[in-house]
């Protein structure tokens, strides 16, 4: 993630020189990105996009701003020669939380913010484009300066597009009418071999985290380097996520009243929040249980990965069941290993591991205000793996087994889910 997917520093650098193909292949990556936002918004209401459903989430409309923002922050204010800033209010308003560039609006008070309208940010994101546009495509401009904060900034933007799917299926289930936002479900899809075995690594000496050396013109966060050795003890890992049906006999075991199975800080979570069951979950009049998704309220796909858990819900159903959570390095050497019995690695369901998040041995937080994001939060949360249904395609790609997302153990409303190891 992170407490909002934002803004993360590049860490390679793009080709010393590129041709004007490759200028044109960096416009097209950018045209397609800012695209793609449009498109996940288009099903909404003006309405949809203005409500902010608690202070972790925020409205479609600041997404669709922020973002913009980022651009015109730190590219064209930066490097377009004579730019004019749009609304030279928004540089407060849709500031996130770089405090390098200047105030910024409260966080929890994102969905007050009924000025500027839908109209006026989607017309604020056209401006920004048409400028980036002919920024990329000026020549006098040496691409080499500005590709790889470009590049960063595309990756910024889909961490966001994830983030606009969250946010709105949160929002929309706290609405009693239960609102469809697509019919294209956007949900973990049940498993063909159900079959869940643990299979078994030697450990040792391995390495992990981004390899520059083989993938020297590829983007990767700053967290995800430097790459370092790691010992690891002999483990296994299961095959697979784990399912709904194999979470349900854990809430029918009385799951969530076993204070045996969880952390000090689960348990009180689990009290103060009334937890019975995974976010969404509902257990109906009839004994049956169904579960909100994008495409509104559904029959719980029993063999589907169990989604929207919190670290703490994964700990304590791995203790139940006798196993642990994989660290990050177990994690990735499985990963990156080429054994084809791993399965469901990526696009189905973020996986918690036991990893707290924090820096590798090396890590050094950048200068600069891009520099705020990844080092500052280094700091009571643990690291996911892999990639959710809601991931963009491309972003975090299965050949990059390196991408470290993290939250807060009590966090749900993100496609979590959980594998096992011993």
């Amino acid at each position: 993630m992170k407490p909002s997917h934002a803004v993360k520093l590049v860490a390679t650098s793009p080709k010393a020189a590129r041709s004007a193909d490759e200028r044109t292949a960096l416009v097209d990556a950018f045209e397609r990105c800012r695209a793609a936002s449009l498109a996940l918004a288009a099903p909404l209401s003006p309405e949809d996009c203005q409500a902010q459903s608690m202070p972790d989430a925020s409205p479609i409309k600041w997404h669709l701003a922020h973002i913009t923002w980022f651009f015109e922050t730190f590219l064209l204010s930066e490097f377009r020669a004579g730019y004019v800033a749009f609304d030279p209010q928004f540089k407060v308003l849709f500031n996130s939380y770089y405090h390098a560039v200047g105030e910024r609006h409260p966080r929890p008070e994102r969905g007050l913010v009924t000025r500027p309208t839908l109209e006026h940010v989607l017309a604020y994101r056209s401006h920004v484009d048409r400028a980036m546009r002919a920024l990329l495509l000026d020549e006098t401009i040496d691409l080499e300066t500005i590709a790889a904060l470009v590049t960063l900034g595309i990756n910024h933007e889909q961490q966001h597009q994830e983030l606009m799917l969250t946010d709105l299926k949160h929002l929309f289930s706290l609405n009693p009418t239960a609102p469809v936002y697509s019919d294209a479900l956007v949900h973990p899809k049940p498993m063909v071999d159900l079959s869940l075995r643990f299979e078994k690594f030697d450990g040792g000496l391995i390495e992990i985290g981004h390899d520059v050396r083989a993938d020297p013109q590829g983007f990767a966060f700053d967290n995800e380097l430097p790459r370092h050795r790691v010992f690891c003890e002999p483990f296994t890992i299961a095959n697979r996520l784990i399912t709904n049906r194999e979470f349900l006999t854990f809430v029918a075991d009385g799951g969530y009243t076993r204070h045996e199975l969880w952390l000090s800080e689960g348990f009180d979570a689990v009290q103060r929040g009334g937890w019975r069951a995974p976010l969404y979950w509902r257990d109906d009049s009839d004994g049956e249980w169904s579960e909100f998704t994008l495409g509104g309220s559904r029959k719980l796909q029993l063999d589907a990965p169990v989604c929207h858990v919190s670290f703490f819900e994964a700990d304590a159903y791995a203790r139940w069941a006798d196993a642990r959570l994989p660290t990050e390095a177990e994690w990735e050497h499985a990963a990156t290993s080429g054994r084809s019995e791993i399965k469901q690695l990526h696009d189905h369901v973020w996986q918690w591991t036991a990893s707290a998040y924090l820096g590798y041995p090396g890590f050094k937080t950048a200068a600069g205000a891009v520099g705020e994001y990844n080092g500052k939060f280094m700091c009571n949360q643990f690291v996911l793996r892999g990639s959710s249904c809601a991931t963009p395609s491309g972003h975090a790609r299965a050949e990059r087994s390196t991408y470290r997302n993290f939250f807060q153990p009590e966090k749900r409303w993100q496609f979590s889910g959980i594998r096992l190891a011993r």
